[in-house]
């Protein structure tokens, strides 16, 4: 008699994930997910009770995949809020769906903010802020508000196909928002 495999609730997070990065987080049905993961809808709705709590667990590992994306990217422009702009902007152009499901999804209690998001472990944004603070900047926190709507309406722009600016064009508009903005 053979062992019954098991598939674990790791295992069924990954699946929904490459659903969602593919297709988004609404595509994900019972069967679907059973399909990618290779079971049947049962051990799905034993270790899910709903799609929330699901949605829970995928939406932690897309905000890991957004942190190391971020870690990943270079950051060699003395400009503060460029590096951070080009990876967000970078990051909704190349992963649509992660990027509604982080940054343009509905906040519930178990979402983090923007904020929280892009700041990291790391205080991504922290660093900025002292970037821009060491250039001179009279008001870092404002001036980041400012750049962060800038940088936000980029990033919805490229999941709807609005931004198709190359990487060049990307750096002129935020050291332009930025010195701008600094005035």
């Amino acid at each position: 008699m053979s062992r019954k495999a098991t598939i674990t609730q790791k295992e069924i997070v990954n699946a929904a994930f490459k659903i969602t990065k593919k297709e988004g987080f609404e595509a994900i049905t019972s069967r679907k997910l059973a399909a990618a993961a290779g079971c049947s809808t049962q051990p799905i709705f034993r270790i899910y009770e709903n799609m929330d709590a699901l949605k829970k667990d995928v939406y932690d590992k897309a905000a890991e995949y957004y942190l190391e994306y971020y870690s990943d990217c270079k950051k060699d422009h003395e400009v503060p809020f460029v590096d951070l702009g080009l990876a967000y902007i970078g990051f909704a152009q190349k992963y649509p769906h992660l990027f509604r499901l982080l940054f343009m999804s509905e906040s519930s209690d178990d979402s983090k903010s923007m904020y929280d998001l892009v700041n990291g472990p790391e205080e991504n944004v922290v660093k900025e802020i002292n970037k821009a603070v060491a250039k001179g900047a009279q008001n870092a926190q404002q001036l980041f508000m400012q750049m962060w709507i800038f940088i936000h309406g980029a990033g919805c722009m490229a999941v709807t196909g609005d931004y198709d600016l190359d990487e060049e064009t990307s750096v002129q508009m935020l050291e332009s928002s930025f010195n701008a903005f600094c005035r």
